[in-house]
Parts: C-alpha cells; sequence; structure tokens
C-alpha cells in the first residue's frame, strides 16, 4: 500500500512551502542519519528536549530528500525544499501513521503491560506466521515514535498486524490505540516499570488498558485489580483459578528443561510441552496459547507449534570478531523491516570501512517476492556494502545481480567453504531467520574468549547522553571523556556512538588513546588532558589536540610547531582555579601570555579549569570561588590575546548541580556510563554496564571444611558452593569477597565464600535451586558499581575502570 504526500496534508493539517509536486512516499524517516533517505522520503523533522533534526534538514537536501515535516523552516535552507509546516511534528507523525492504518482492514493484535510485551508478540508471529502473512512491530519499537513507525511497514499483502505499545505516563496510551486500532488486546504483565509516572498501580492499570477500548476482546491471566478496569468482554488463563476460560495445570516436573502442561478450554484438555522451566516464560506462553484458541487453531497445530518455541534476542549486538572484525549479531530474525534497522545500526557502528553482510532469506516481508527483493537490493546498495553473502534458495535467485554478492543455497554450505582468511578488518552485519542457524556463523566468526561478559547498554549511554543535554542549553558544545578505555566500557565503540550523536569533542587521558581512535576512523576533535611532551610529535601526526598546563609544556610545544612551519595548531589551556593538580596558577599568567602573544603557531581553542568539589553541595562557596577565579583568570587571557576561546568548567556533577557556569562548553564523565554523585542524579541515569559469568561447577562442602586461599572461610554446617570463573584479574577487587560481597544468581542474593582468587571466585548457593552453566550477574541493574564500590571503600569509576580487556565487550541495542 503506497500514500501520497497530498492525501495527508489536510490529516496534519499543514501548510505547505515551497514548489508543490506530489510523489508517492516511499520511506517515512526521523533520523537524518540513516542512509535509506533519499527521494522518496518524506522526513519529519522531529524535535525533543536534548535534540532538533531541524539542524540537519541541510545535509538531507544534499542526499536527495525533498520533503519535510517542520514546525519551522530554518533559514539557511528556504526554498530548497519542499516543506509541511505543522504545529507539532511528533502529533504529526502520529496523525499520519493514524491515517495509513486506516488504509488496512486486516485484524489486530494490540499488546501491553509491564512486562513480556516484545517476547509475547515474537511468539505470536512464530505461532501465527503458518496461518497469516504478518505486520509486527519491529524489534520493541513501541513508544510515541515506535509505534506510527511500526504501522508504517503494514502493506496490502499482510492479513494481520501484531503491535505492542509502551506508556511511561498518563495521556499516552490514547495517542497509540488510535494508531493500532487494536481487535484483538493481550495484557501480558502488570508490574513496577514507570511506576513514577503514575500516582499509583490503578492509575497505571487504568492508562493501559485504554489500548483495548475498541477490542472485540481482551486476553489476559485472570486478575480481579486488572479486570475491573476493563469493559471488554475477557478471555483469561489461569494456573490457579480453574473458573478462568483457560485453566493449565502443571504435569509433575523433570529436570530436563521442558515444562508439560495439561490444558482445560471449553470442555475439552489436551497437554503441551514447553520448552521452558521458568515462570515468566509459562506465562508468556499461556498468553500466546490462549490467543491461538480464541483465534480456534487447531489444538494439534497448538501442541506441535508451541513445543518449538526459543528464547527471543531482540537486541542488536555488536561483538569483537577474529581478524580485527566487528560482528554485528541478529542472527535471529529477517524481515525487511528489522533489515533497515540493523543497516542503520552496521553503520553506527563500523570501525572499518569494508562493510559485509550474511543474510538469509527474507521471510514475512508482506510483499510480492519480486518486490520484496528490490527493496531489499536498494536498502543494501543504499549502505555501500562491499561485500553481500546471501544464503538461500531464493534471496540467491533474486539477489544475483548485485555487484559483489556470494550466493549459498544453505547455511551448511557456506560452513563448509568457510575461511577465516577471508574475513579481515572488516565490519560484519550477520542477519538471518532462525531457521538458517546462523548462531553457528557467530560462534565461528567471534573471538574467543571466556564466559564472562561486561555487556554495554547502548541505548542507555544515548538515555545519560540527552539527560545531561536537557540540563544545558542547546548552544552549549559537549565534550564526553573516554579515556582509560572508556570507563570501561570500550574506547572506540563508544567513541563512534558519540559521534553518530554529534556530539562536540572527545577527551582522552593519554595520546595513545587518542591515537587508537583515530586509526579505528574517529574523525571528532579529541583533545589529550595529560600530554607528555615526548608524545607531541604523535599527537600532530594524528590530528590530536593537546591540553596545556604548564610553561615547560607551552615552550616544547611551539618549539616543535615552529620547526614543522605549522600555523594556528589548535592547543587547550588548563587554568588551576584550585584543584590543584595541573594547570597555570595566577602568578603564571603573564609569562603564559606573553609566549602567545602575536603567536600564530598555535590557535587558543579553548580555555578551562576542573571543579574539585562539585559533586559535593556541602563545598558550594569553594566550588563559587573556583568560578570566580576561572572567570578573572580567564578574562585577563582573553583580553591580553584578544581572542574568543570556548571556555568550559563543568564536569558531570557541575553540570547536574551548577549548570548556571555551563559557559560554552560542559564535559561529561562518569555520568555518561550511568554513575552519579547523588540519589536524584543516579534516579535520573539509566545502568550502562551489566558484568555476567557462569556457574563452572556445583560442590557441596561438608562441615569442617574450608574454601578458598589461606582457608579464609570455614564451613561450619553442610553447605552448596558454586564456582564463578570471574576473579582479581578480570577487575573483581579482592575486598569484595570473604562475606563482604554477594552476585546475583536466580535474582538472589549469593554471598561470596572466602578470598577472591586471580580466575575465580567461590559462592554460597544453598538455598539458590541452580545448576552449572546458570548465567550470574556480577554487577547490573539490581547491583550496582555503587554498592560495591561503597562496601569496598572506593568509588564507582575505580570499579568500572578496574574491569580487566580480557574480558570480552558485547555492545547492544534494543
Amino acid at each position: 500500500m503506497t500514500f501520497s504526500i497530498l492525501s495527508i496534508i489536510t490529516e496534519i493539517t499543514a501548510q505547505i512551502s515551497g514548489d508543490f509536486e506530489d510523489f508517492i512516499i516511499e520511506n517515512i524517516s526521523i533520523d537524518s542519519r540513516s542512509m535509506q533517505n533519499n527521494s522518496g522520503t518524506l522526513f519529519f523533522a522531529l524535535k525533543g528536549q536534548n535534540h532538533d533534526a531541524h539542524a540537519y534538514i541541510g545535509e538531507l537536501i544534499e542526499s536527495g530528500v525533498r520533503c519535510f515535516v517542520v514546525d519551522h523552516i530554518p533559514n539557511d535552507v528556504k526554498d530548497k525544499a519542499l516543506f509541511l509546516i505543522v504545529s507539532d511534528t511528533t502529533l504529526a507523525l502520529q496523525q499520519t501513521a493514524k491515517y495509513y492504518r486506516k488504509l488496512f482492514h486486516f485484524p489486530v493484535i494490540g499488546i501491553t503491560g509491564s512486562n513480556g510485551k516484545t517476547i509475547v508478540k515474537e511468539w505470536l508471529n512464530f505461532l501465527l506466521s503458518s496461518h497469516y502473512s504478518i505486520v509486527r512491530s519491529p524489534k520493541s519499537y513501541n513508544s510515541q515514535v515506535g509505534v506510527p513507525l511500526s504501522i508504517f511497514g503494514a502493506n496490502e499483502n499482510h492479513n494481520l498486524g501484531i503491535f505492542e505499545a509502551g506508556i511511561s505516563q498518563k495521556g499516552e496510551m490514547e495517542k497509540l490505540a488510535a494508531i493500532i486500532q487494536p481487535n484483538i488486546g493481550v495484557f501480558t504483565h502488570i508490574g513496577t516499570a514507570h511506576d513514577d509516572g503514575f500516582e499509583n498501580q490503578s492509575e497505571k492499570i487504568a492508562e493501559k488498558v485504554r489500548l483495548f477500548k475498541n477490542c472485540e476482546v481482551v486476553v489476559l491471566q485472570k486478575n480481579e485489580e486488572v479486570e475491573k478496569h476493563i469493559v471488554n468482554a475477557v478471555f483469561t488463563w489461569s494456573f490457579i483459578d480453574n473458573e478462568a476460560t483457560v485453566y493449565a495445570e502443571k504435569i509433575a516436573e523433570k529436570d530436563d528443561g521442558v515444562t508439560k502442561l495439561n490444558v482445560f478450554y471449553n470442555g475439552n484438555s489436551f497437554c503441551v510441552t514447553i520448552p521452558f522451566e521458568d515462570a515468566v516464560s509459562l506465562s508468556n506462553a499461556m498468553h500466546c496459547i490462549s490467543v491461538l484458541l480464541y483465534l480456534n487453531v487447531d489444538v494439534q497445530t497448538i501442541i506441535n507449534s508451541v513445543q518449538n518455541l526459543y528464547p527471543v534476542e531482540i537486541r542488536l549486538q555488536a561483538k569483537k570478531g577474529i581478524n580485527n572484525c566487528v560482528l554485528i549479531d541478529d542472527s535471529y530474525s529477517s524481515d525487511y523491516q528489522s533489515l533497515k534497522m540493523a543497516l542503520d545500526f552496521l553503520e553506527q557502528q563500523k570501525q572499518y570501512q569494508k562493510k559485509t553482510i550474511i543474510l538469509s532469506d527474507i521471510f514475512q516481508g508482506g510483499l510480492p517476492i519480486e518486490q520484496l527483493y528490490k527493496k531489499v537490493a536498494l536498502a543494501i546498495q543504499n549502505n555501500k556494502i562491499d561485500r553481500v553473502i546471501v544464503i538461500g534458495e531464493t534471496i540467491s535467485k533474486y539477489l544475483k545481480e548485485l555487484p559483489n554478492v556470494i550466493s549459498f543455497h544453505s547455511t551448511a554450505k557456506f560452513l563448509k567453504q568457510f575461511n577465516t582468511e577471508s574475513f579481515q578488518n572488516e565490519t560484519i552485519l550477520i542477519k538471518g531467520a532462525r531457521s538458517f542457524n546462523f548462531d553457528e556463523i557467530v560462534v565461528l566468526l567471534e573471538e574467543k574468549n571466556h564466559e564472562t561478559v561486561l555487556e554495554i547498554n547502548l541505548d542507555a549511554i544515548v538515555h545519560n547522553l540527552n539527560f545531561y543535554k536537557s540540563k544545558v542549553k542547546s548552544t552549549t558544545k559537549i565534550m564526553v571523556m573516554v579515556k582509560a578505555f572508556g570507563y570501561g566500557n570500550g574506547g572506540f565503540e563508544i567513541a563512534k556512538l558519540l559521534e553518530h550523536n554529534k556530539v562536540d569533542y572527545l577527551g582522552v587521558a593519554f595520546a595513545d588513546e587518542g591515537i587508537e581512535l583515530r586509526k579505528a576512523g574517529i574523525k571528532l576533535p579529541i583533545m589529550v588532558l595529560n600530554p607528555e611532551n615526548s608524545s607531541f610529535n604523535a599527537m600532530i601526526a594524528y590530528d590530536l589536540e593537546p591540553e596545556i598546563y604548564s610553561i615547560t609544556g607551552l615552550k616544547a610545544f611551539l618549539k616543535l610547531v615552529k620547526e614543522k612551519n605549522i600555523a594556528s595548531y589548535p592547543i587547550h589551556i588548563k587554568l588551576d582555579t584550585g584543584m590543584h593538580r595541573l594547570g597555570f596558577e595566577e602568578a603564571q599568567l603573564p609569562e603564559l601570555i606573553s609566549l602567545l602573544k602575536n603567536n600564530n603557531f598555535v590557535q587558543i581553542k579553548s580555555v578551562f579549569s576542573h571543579l574539585a568539589a562539585s559533586d559535593d553541595t556541602s563545598f558550594d562557596d569553594f566550588t563559587k570561588l573556583q568560578f570566580s577565579r576561572f572567570t578573572d583568570y580567564s578574562n585577563e587571557v582573553i583580553n591580553a590575546l584578544e581572542i574568543k576561546p570556548i571556555r568550559h568548567i563543568l564536569n558531570t556533577s557541575g553540570i547536574f548541580n551548577y549548570s548556571n557556569m555551563q559557559l560554552e562548553m560542559v564535559r561529561l564523565g562518569i555520568g555518561l556510563y550511568g554513575v552519579g554523585n547523588s540519589q536524584i542524579e543516579n534516579s535520573n541515569l539509566q545502568n550502562v554496564s551489566t558484568l555476567k559469568s557462569v556457574i563452572s561447577q556445583i560442590r557441596i562442602i561438608k562441615e569442617g571444611e574450608s574454601i578458598g586461599y589461606s582457608r579464609k572461610y570455614r564451613v561450619d554446617q553442610e553447605i552448596r558452593v558454586a564456582t564463578i570463573p570471574i576473579g582479581y584479574a578480570d577487575g573483581i577487587r579482592r575486598a569484595w569477597g570473604n562475606e563482604k560481597g554477594y552476585v546475583l544468581i536466580k535474582n538472589q542474593k549469593a554471598t561470596i565464600l572466602g578470598n577472591i582468587c586471580m580466575d575465580m571466585m567461590m559462592v554460597d548457593v544453598t538455598n539458590i535451586d541452580c545448576k552449572p552453566s546458570d548465567e550470574v550477574i556480577v554487577f547490573g541493574d539490581y547491583l550496582k558499581v555503587t554498592e560495591i564500590a561503597k562496601a569496598i571503600e572506593t568509588i564507582a569509576y575505580e570499579v568500572l575502570t578496574g574491569i580487566s580487556k580480557r574480558v570480552k565487550r558485547v555492545y547492544y541495542k534494543n
């Protein structure tokens, strides 16, 4: 289904500016960085608390986009494109999606709840795909913007829609309900997520069920508190109440990783095998079974398909690969909408210019097959993919004309001809339908590390960046610190994300860190905060900008640039206003000015200082004194040299506590990585890093025995002990051992027993139902690095930066 510009002008109440020419919309976009933007794109210039896409319209015009929905026309692009002017661009996007949804009359399942929405959606898609041509939300696109973008994936060949809706405050669901217009509702679960946006749980439930206003039925686990808010017919299920529409009881369990249920419905019963044991998965499965029963799917089909349910991986993950490669792992789905998302993520995370895609047959496209693969080919060409490896008989047939394409009819044939040396210094997107078992390809291409990993949530980093952006003016520049291997989270990967999100500067401690970023392709200005005189040559070679903090250093740098006959090389002058670590003191300013007066070899890009106590407002007077000194010292330099440099003094806590001192730039550090210096600050941040391991072995230790080196823990009664393959060589401080610290297994605390070893630790799992290979959380959402730091009398910086580089980093976005 296509629609034109003319068809939506009335819907969004738009005024037209520019030469009007109607055209068929091929692509809706809100991301100026996407390589899918072209002449068939309608671009909505969304404005948020921390961003304004109007600033990038000029770049988009150069890339071929010719029609924009805006709330104003920037001066530099007037008369250069067609503009549809509206009062609110986000509302216009929603109104356009609402119009587009009305073009279709197939049934739609709308899913909401606190948890489980995406898994239930993906499982329903799997279970119903043999009966319907389905359009669904890609990944977890369930927000005020994500839902409209999901709707635009529908076309005339679909005959069922499955969309999820997520909200965080009152008033949001009504907008999503008008867009999704579901016939069947699914309420997955009510929990504590987004409680802050509501007065109480009852208010939150009432808001969520607005999605079901016009539904013929709502499927949910029997729950009186939820049901009293629903005016529609309900189709309930339960494990404990046989009065529910569907009642299920567990058959005696075996320790084989599956659960058998007797399901009673409409006077009949049948047995299903669900390949999970945990309560959450069983609940999600019962939602799906109930929907299938409501849709009158044959019982035998339900029995056959439910036993093949699988873990859902909804995250795009960037991993380190063999031979200096980066892998983008999206090996569990293959549809056109998610392909476009994966290609954008590939561009965002690419470390090398060479880009490869390994792609299976595309399923659930909803388009005629020839038209579908034309779109796929165009998306690949738009992203300038250097090598295309296609696996599957259908995709091999339709993409054979693409340049640099290599075809295999099956994954097995690809693996048979696999040559590790053919993948070198490139970024590889691995995207395939589950039936193609592309996880086997990931295993071969992924660099081998032990089972301890540090997961980095890129969405959380962007959230934290935007939070601090909201504390300063839109005109204030932002430097982000990526020193110390990105506070332990990774260097290039974080820098690439920041470059993608258009920060102004990166900061590193030493030249070597900056050189590595340059070698990896980072083009942002990079400031080196602790340069050694011996590194000046290398810094110039790699276009790095030194902090100059002493007369000796300044003379050495001036001597070098004179020898090289370099003009206006950017430098940054550090003033000491009370930190007393590095910087020019007041008495040195005349000599500093004398050396720089009428000097054309360098350009003072910025003048800055560092606050000593911005994290502790009890030192408010001292912080204000530092700012006053900085104002006086910097004015003396600026006036004497007649320059207009960037000035900056605020660090992370300074941004939060003293935003009135923001000047022309601020420096964001630990806050980006989810760690603030107060409870209020932390409540606005999202956790970025989760350190995970697994249980290697479990043993029973008898009374009178001891555990670990130096027999530090003595067993006074029989206990069950698990060994975890992580120790102080991985960055876990020994001070966290000896019953002071713990890990989380199955969401329960497992106390660390005895001394932490170099590569291992032992924990008490006497009261935890667990087995070898079960996941262990060392820190993350529910065991914060701040808690560990407080217990061992250090700071979160030390915990994060101490995580060894031998621990594999995995980067993901939802």
